[in-house]
This record gives structure tokens, sequence and C-alpha cells, in this order.
């Protein structure tokens, strides 16, 4: 029987979308494993019975309309990290459906839109990190957060940098070691060397996540990744979901009450046991979310500033 390696090996690169329907049980509910931004994943069973994912993409989707599709795909499926998902193909076709308008059945064309990527058994960082979920040991969650910004450092620091523009718990997947691995770049910009920032008046991405001036304004930087790393830093150290009502400020209500109530006191009562390193730790991870997500994008640290502050060297 073939090798995982050597049934990856042999796939090229874009799949047909037969191939596709038919690894995928033509996309049944039963092969259904998630929901992304704007699209729905399925698991994909190749011929030796290992898997991978399958997402379809929606018919809005910004990647799926993307006239430079081809090469933002072939640009993310160069990237090779531990903490960023491997992507394995992808699929773009054109199909002509019947569909009844005004009691008669014209054709029409459509662009079925897929990306194929490496299957992490574990799920979601989502599954994990909340109180009353599997709970983690702050170990297991200090390794997260500081896996999570080696990722984010590989991406910000490429020649051209990739912004991500949607990190949350949803898009960070878990393998079998709980290692986890950046995921979802159908919002992500390529970035340009000299520049500090651009506009966009096409605002998307996920509430409670979205980096104030990007969300008001438009404006797509390094920064905006940076402010929600801040949040989720401190979701995965407080076990504490952000569920903001403030429509205006989504998260501003969650980061206050961060700020003020994860003292050195309720550190100990939420992890009574931890020696005075771990503790350390936690009180870092506290203050870096807090840093990440001042409402001034340019006092926020970078990601290289983050990393060094985790490894204890800043």
């Amino acid at each position: 029987m073939a090798t995982k390696e050597s049934v990856l090996s042999k796939l090229p690169q874009e799949l047909k979308l037969t191939y596709l329907k038919e690894i995928t049980q033509d996309f049944s509910d039963e092969q259904k494993i998630g929901t992304g931004s704007f699209g729905t994943v399925y698991k994909g069973t190749l011929e030796d019975g290992d898997l991978i994912a399958v997402k379809k993409l929606q018919a809005n989707s910004p990647l799926g309309r993307d006239k430079d599709f081809k090469t933002k795909v072939r640009d993310v499926m160069a990237l090779k990290h531990e903490n960023i998902v491997k992507m394995i193909g992808y699929c773009r076709e054109e199909q002509t459906k019947s569909v009844e308008r005004s009691g008669r059945y014209v054709h029409e064309e459509t662009v079925e839109t897929l990306l194929c990527y490496e299957y992490s058994p574990k799920g979601s960082l989502a599954n994990y990190i909340y109180d009353g979920h599997d709970i983690i040991d702050w170990d297991i969650r200090f390794k997260i957060i500081k896996a999570i910004c080696q990722g984010l450092l590989f991406l910000h620091t490429l020649s051209v940098p990739i912004i991500h523009m949607d990190l949350k718990p949803e898009n960070l997947l878990m393998d079998e070691r709980m290692v986890p691995k950046i995921a979802d770049f159908g919002l992500a910009r390529l970035f340009g060397e000299k520049a500090t920032h651009i506009m966009t008046q096409n605002v998307m991405g996920s509430y409670g996540y979205i980096a104030p001036e990007y969300r008001y304004s438009g404006q797509v930087s390094l920064q905006a990744d940076i402010y929600s790393l801040g949040i989720l830093i401190m979701e995965i150290t407080t076990g504490e979901k952000n569920i903001s009502n403030d429509k205006d400020l989504p998260g501003m209500q969650y980061i206050e009450n961060v700020r003020q109530i994860w003292t050195e006191e309720h550190i100990v009562s939420k992890y009574p046991k931890l020696d005075g390193t771990r503790f350390h730790e936690v009180k870092t991870c506290i203050k870096i979310g807090v840093e990440c997500v001042k409402l001034q994008r340019k006092e926020r640290p970078a990601i290289n500033e983050i990393v060094e502050w985790l490894n204890g060297t800043r």
C-alpha cells in the first residue's frame, strides 16, 4: 500500500472538482468537519485511507473572487513552517447549472473554488482553551502561545510579508501533538516591503478580533495582526472567551476586564499550583496581550519583540 507521503506527492497542485467530490462523498454532511471564513470544510479520504481537509469556498469569498487567485494560493502553498498549516492543492472550475428564473430554466455560469490542506485530527484551538471545554494545563497553553507567535513571526518576516487578517482560535488547527498551525488564509494580504500600511474599503474579519483602525478606517497593517494576536493570547491565558455586546468597540469591555481583574491575586486563584517561573509566564502573557491591543497601532509591539519577551530575552 502506498504511504501517505507518496500519495500526497502524486497529487497535482491543481485538482479536479470531480476528484474532490469523490473523496468527500460529494461534500456530504457526514464528511463536514467545520466552517471557516467564507466556506465549509470537509474531510477527504485518499486512496490509502489517509485524510486531507477540503474547504469549499462560498461564492462571495474574497479569495474566490480574487483575480490573482492562483498566484496568491501558490504563495501560500510555498509556505513551510511547523506552525503554518500545509496547503496541498486547490481547485477552481467553471460550472454550468440550470437555474429556474420566472418559471423558466436558464443556464448559469458559476465558479467553484476549493482549497485542500493537511488534516488536523485535533480540530481547532477553540475546542480546548475555554473554561468548560477540554481544559488544558498552563504548560500546554504557554507552548501554544509561543508556537502561534513563531508562526506569525515567520509570516511577518518573509521577504514579502503576509498579513493573516483573521487570527482567532477557530483558525488555529491542532495536530496530534497539540501543536497549533495557523490556517485559513482567505483574508490574507501580501505586503510590499516598503509599505507601512495599505487602505481598503472592503473590511472583513471576525467580530471581536478586528483591530479598530481596520474596522473603522480600513487600515491593513502588520499591527492589525498584532491586535488579533493580543486578544488570542488573552483568551488562551485566561480561559475566558471574548464576548462583547458593544458593537461600536468590539472587545473593549473584554480587554478592560482582563486588565482590571487579572491581578497577581487572581492569577493565583486561577492557577493555584504554579511555581514562580510559571506564575511569571502567566503575568508576562497578560502584559503582552494588553500591549498588543493598544488603540494606537504604532504603540503595539512587533512580533519579534513579542517572541523575545516570551523567551525571556527582552
